[in-house]
């Protein structure tokens, strides 16, 4: 891709959030990221409504918390998964669940990757290196082209 491919952090918690993010700085990642502290605030920022109306970029990958008020991760990912335009953006699953039931369901919508948030920060900051490795050095994303055609 010629751009800077970019995520979208689907996360309620700012502490995560931060630290999340301080984990993909620590990685050299200089790609943008967006943050909706909410499901439903995740939905509107993909759809392009309410306070992102008319907003027309998507994200290259998704890191999506299921376990949040209101409209929670899972069902944020049905959503995504099952929309036309959105369907092929990976979503990688990163909470603190490590339920075995919370495993199968999200691949059964069509989660790409599933993994549970480390402990410590040190830990994070090894997943979010081994990801950014994977999906950004190894995986080929879909175009945004490609994604609406």
């Amino acid at each position: 891709m010629s751009e800077l491919s970019h995520i979208l952090l689907v996360e309620d918690n700012k502490d995560d959030y931060e630290a999340t993010l301080r984990s993909l700085k620590k990685n050299h990642f200089i790609n943008p990221v967006h943050w909706c502290k909410s499901g439903s605030d995740a939905l509107d920022y993909l759809h392009g409504r309410g306070a992102y109306k008319g907003t027309t970029s998507r994200p290259d990958l998704i890191l999506l918390d299921l376990n949040m008020p209101g409209i929670d991760g899972r069902q944020v990912l049905m959503e995504i998964k099952s929309h036309k335009e959105l369907k092929s953006i990976p979503v990688v699953i990163l909470t603190t669940s490590a339920d075995a039931k919370d495993v199968e369901q999200c691949y059964a919508i069509g989660a790409s990757t599933y993994i549970q948030k480390p402990v410590s920060f040190e830990g994070l900051t090894e997943a979010i290196h081994t990801m950014k490795d994977y999906w950004f050095n190894i995986a080929i994303l879909p175009s945004s082209e490609s994604r609406f055609a």
